[in-house]
């Protein structure tokens, strides 16, 4: 997300960092990049021309023409600005009801009842409460049935009763949930393919009997700055209390997420990064800004790990790798669990100064990790505890029991050893870092 617009951004800023001091006129080359690096980002152009001016103003104050390194200050000016434009700070979903009731509503074709789903599966994780999902979308062909797939997939309970009164089917559901003790009720709302009367009456009626915490705005961030007007089309009618983003990891541009807040004044809570289930984040304005920028998003790496890696194995793991006894064994299953993190390359991508490190480009083949399993299955037990036993005879027969050949059982043996020499440099403080 926002790759094009973070490239622009990062090399007007290097320029800037090659500068002794900002003067009026160096300042106003950089703030002609940035103005054309966020319009072709499609950022409204009022957004723009506010946010230009307002680093510009900051970055000829005193403390930055006093200050030794005028560069790091010019780019600690524009992340906060950024992060202002985004929202300033986060915005919690508000799910202290019992259950907490959650409407979401948005145009058809938005990912409105794929992101329910991924919506569900988020709070189940995050908080480890039970969500139902309500088929509340009674218009669209197939909603129902794609709905229940989703549940299937997920686990998750779909209350459904065909096409009947949306506002009646939401009644009852929310009468089930009380009694089955759900957490969450999730509620999927009809779409249209444009704002019309009908459309929100029938959302009228559904916020004033049902009074959801949260009344989501799923918007297709691909849309451009046409994903405004409906913004505000919906606030008009709805008490909007936030925007779910989706498509976000296919919008390289990114304007709309720029732009949502400053001119609606309706925060961004979540946003879709991916077309997998588990594909929603929360939304973090001053991290956001920070990978616009080049600076990384590590606690986002911690949260994702915390949320999938078992941490008394993980702790057991380390304490082999400092013993020295860190096995094959031992790496088949701490592959396995970074493989729940999701693609490698989303995750380089948020260590700081991923671009300049190459890693932002690397497309890591899924083949080659389930090659790696694959040979690491075929050994037995003792081979995996013992890898110093396999020699010729054992390899051909690993080989031919996953299916690869001789050369790729020797390249991951001497990867594995090359690991252990720097495992054992890294426990020992003797390893020294390219930094």
């Amino acid at each position: 997300m926002f790759e094009s617009l973070g490239d622009r951004l990062q090399n007007a800023i290097h320029k800037m960092k090659g500068y002794g001091k900002i003067t009026e006129e160096n300042i106003g080359d950089m703030m002609r990049e940035i103005r054309l690096a966020l319009l072709e980002a499609d950022v409204n152009y009022q957004v723009v021309k506010e946010f230009t001016n307002n680093v510009k103003q900051k970055a000829l104050g005193e403390e930055v023409q006093r200050s030794l390194k005028p560069g790091e200050l010019f780019v600690k000016i524009v992340k906060d600005e950024l992060t202002e434009l985004l929202g300033g700070e986060s915005a919690p979903l508000n799910t202290s009801g019992h259950p907490a009731i959650l409407m979401l509503v948005g145009l058809q074709g938005s990912g409105k009842t794929t992101t329910i789903g991924k919506l569900a599966n988020f709070l189940r994780k995050k908080h480890n409460k039970k969500p139902l999902l309500v088929a509340g979308d009674v218009y669209r062909p197939a909603a129902i049935d794609q709905l229940k797939q989703i549940g299937k997939q997920l686990g998750i309970e779909v209350y459904e009763e065909g096409k009947k009164d949306p506002v009646q089917i939401a009644q009852n559901a929310l009468a089930y949930a009380k009694e089955k003790g759900y957490d969450y009720i999730l509620i999927d709302t009809a779409g249209r393919l444009h704002i019309d009367e009908e459309l929100m009456r029938e959302l009228l009626r559904l916020e004033q009997v049902i009074k959801p915490q949260e009344i989501l705005l799923v918007i297709d961030s691909m849309m451009g700055q046409d994903a405004i007007n409906v913004i505000q089309g919906f606030h008009n009618q709805l008490s909007l209390t936030g925007v779910i983003l989706t498509k976000l990891d296919g919008d390289t541009r990114g304007g709309v997420a720029l732009s949502v807040r400053h001119l609606t004044n309706v925060p961004i809570k979540l946003v879709g990064v991916s077309e997998k289930l588990d594909g929603l984040e929360a939304f973090d304005p001053e991290r956001m800004a920070g990978r616009i920028l080049g600076m990384g998003d590590i606690l986002s790496i911690v949260e994702k790990a915390e949320e999938v890696i078992d941490q008394e194995e993980a702790m057991n793991a380390a304490k082999k790798m400092k013993n020295g006894k860190f096995d094959l064994e031992d790496f088949l299953n701490q592959m396995k669990q970074i493989k729940k993190l999701g693609p490698l390359e989303n995750l380089l991508k948020l260590l700081p100064g991923a671009k300049k490190m190459g890693l932002t480009n690397i497309n890591i083949d899924p083949k080659q990790l389930s090659h790696v399993e694959a040979i690491i299955l075929s050994m037995t037990p003792k081979e995996r505890r013992n890898p110093e036993i396999i020699k010729a005879s054992r390899k051909t027969r690993i080989a031919k029991g996953c299916g690869l050949s001789v050369q790729e059982v020797n390249r991951l043996l001497e990867q594995f050893e090359q690991m252990k020499k720097m495992m054992k440099q890294m426990t020992n403080g003797n390893m020294k870092l390219p930094f």
